[in-house]
């Protein structure tokens, strides 16, 4: 560029240089949109501890769950019957991450039910709450 140039001092190359009100426009766009989404995602963490999973899937009616999470048929020796509810996202978590026994559940059957949840795969029921459980937060 020229010194004769018409362009002014604040334009290089054809780009603006940007102004303090346009800086503080978009500080005020930016702030805003945390007020608006911190809400949001506490109230998504609170909505993964209450989802929940049903072990097993609707799909595997009557079916047991072996020792390694896999699907057996009903009285297979040493297989586990599927638990009467689903687990909630809450109880999964406390079960994964400690090995403990969520109430209600048999002690036994804890390491079964465990490796089933970790087989789960897209498409299968509860396969969204395990993957939130695995988000980090």
């Amino acid at each position: 560029m020229s010194a004769e140039s018409d362009e002014p001092a604040g334009k290089a190359e054809g780009l603006a240089v940007p102004t303090r009100r346009t800086f503080l426009a978009l500080g005020a766009v930016a702030a805003s949109t945390v007020v608006t989404v911190r809400p949001a995602l506490a109230q998504t963490a609170g909505s993964v501890l209450n989802c929940q999973i049903p072990v097993p899937g609707p799909h595997a009616a009557g079916q047991n769950i072996a020792a390694d999470g896999t699907l057996v048929p009903a009285g297979t020796p040493g297989s586990h019957r599927g638990f009467s509810r689903p687990l909630t996202g809450e109880e999964v978590r406390v079960m994964l991450n400690n090995g403990s026994t969520p109430p209600g559940v048999n002690p036994e059957a804890t390491q079964a039910y465990a490796n089933y949840i970790r087989r789960l795969q897209a498409g299968m029921s509860g396969f969204t709450c395990y993957a939130s459980l695995q988000m980090p937060r």
